[in-house]
C-alpha cells in the first residue's frame, strides 16, 4: 500500500479515513526489509514483550477490537491483545503484515457502511458508548503512537531510520 495524503480541502470522512490510511501504510514501510529474527527481537529492556512482530499483531488486534468487537458488537471475535501474551506471535512478519492489511480492509468496509455519528454497539462495563468518528480518531492516535515505537525498535535493531 502506498501512502497518499488526503486532499487538503477534503470533507471530514475523507480527511479522517485518509490520514488513518497514511498511518496504516507507514506500518508496512517501517517493517520493510526486516527478517523474522530481527522482528522478534525485544530491544527495549524495560518492555520485553514489545517487538516489531508483537506491535504489528497488536495493531491488527486494535482494528479488530474497535471496529468489529466494539462498533459492530461482534464480541465473539474478541481475542487477547498480543502485547499481553508472554511470547511474540508465531506467525512470520509477512504473515502478520498481511493479516493487518486484511483487517484494515475490513475496517474500511465497516467505516464506509456507517455514519460517523453512529454509536458503537458495545463498550466494556463502565465505559460510555462512543461514535464511529471517535473510534477513527482514536485509531489515528493509536496507530501513530505505535509508529513511534516501531521507529525506536527499527533503529535499535538495524539502525534504519525514516519513512
Amino acid at each position: 500500500m502506498t501512502r497518499r495524503f488526503p486532499p487538503a480541502a477534503a470533507d471530514e470522512r475523507t480527511m479522517l479515513t485518509g490520514w488513518l490510511d497514511v498511518q496504516r501504510a507507514t506500518v508496512r514501510l517501517k517493517c520493510a526489509g526486516l527478517t523474522d529474527e530481527q522482528a522478534q527481537l525485544a530491544v527495549l529492556p524495560s518492555s520485553p514483550r514489545m517487538t516489531v512482530k508483537t506491535l504489528v499483531a497488536h495493531l491488527r488486534w486494535v482494528e479488530l477490537s474497535w471496529f468489529e468487537t466494539s462498533f459492530l458488537g461482534a464480541r465473539e471475535l474478541a481475542v487477547q491483545d498480543p502485547l499481553e501474551l508472554p511470547q511474540p506471535p508465531g506467525a512470520s512478519l509477512d504473515e502478520l503484515l498481511d493479516e493487518y492489511d486484511e483487517q484494515c480492509a475490513r475496517s474500511r468496509e465497516i467505516v464506509a457502511a456507517h455514519e460517523l455519528d453512529e454509536l458503537e454497539a458495545w463498550a466494556p462495563e463502565g465505559l460510555d458508548l462512543v461514535s464511529l468518528r471517535w473510534i477513527i480518531t482514536h485509531l489515528l492516535e493509536e496507530t501513530a503512537r505505535h509508529l513511534g515505537h516501531l521507529d525506536a525498535l527499527r533503529e535499535l535493531t538495524d539502525g534504519i531510520t525514516g519513512y
